[in-house]
């Protein structure tokens, strides 16, 4: 596999959800995958957070993205309902070997980060020439 994801504490929080009737806590940082060619694509829905406040790291193979969306101001007010979560959001991403981890781009608009994986070079099919017997070379895919 070449993008793994993990959160050891997510199944967790929604089996505590379940039991304790909390719905109104979302998954905080929800995100889809996929690949586009020789890039995998990451992209992380984070309305309401500022882009000054998102932190990419990578360390071993492993991107952390951290957000903040600060608390509404409720001095003064009486919250009927307060469903929209703030604070500190994370998740970590393990990228696998065949991934570039060191040409990783970012984009946010529209409260979306999008974040562009190449694959590296090494791990790109090849093709490899043969020659046959009479000395002519012909190539086939790696």
């Amino acid at each position: 596999m070449m993008l793994m994801r993990t959160d050891p504490f997510r199944e967790f929080d929604r089996i505590t959800q379940r039991l304790l009737g909390d719905t109104v806590r979302p998954g905080a940082m929800p995100m889809d995958a996929y690949r586009e060619d020789d890039t995998f694509v990451v992209s992380f829905d984070l309305p309401g957070v500022r882009a000054d406040s998102i932190d990419l790291e990578i360390e071993r193979n492993v991107l952390t993205v951290r957000a903040e969306r600060a608390a509404t101001a409720t001095k003064g007010r009486e919250m009927v309902i307060a469903e929209r979560p703030s604070g500190t959001f994370s998740r970590e991403l393990f990228l696998g070997e065949s991934l570039d981890g060191d040409n990783i781009t970012a984009d946010y608009a529209d409260g979306v980060l999008t974040l562009r994986v190449p694959v590296a070079e090494q791990a790109k099919p090849r093709k490899i020439s043969i020659s046959e017997g009479d000395g002519q070379a012909r190539e086939i895919n790696a």
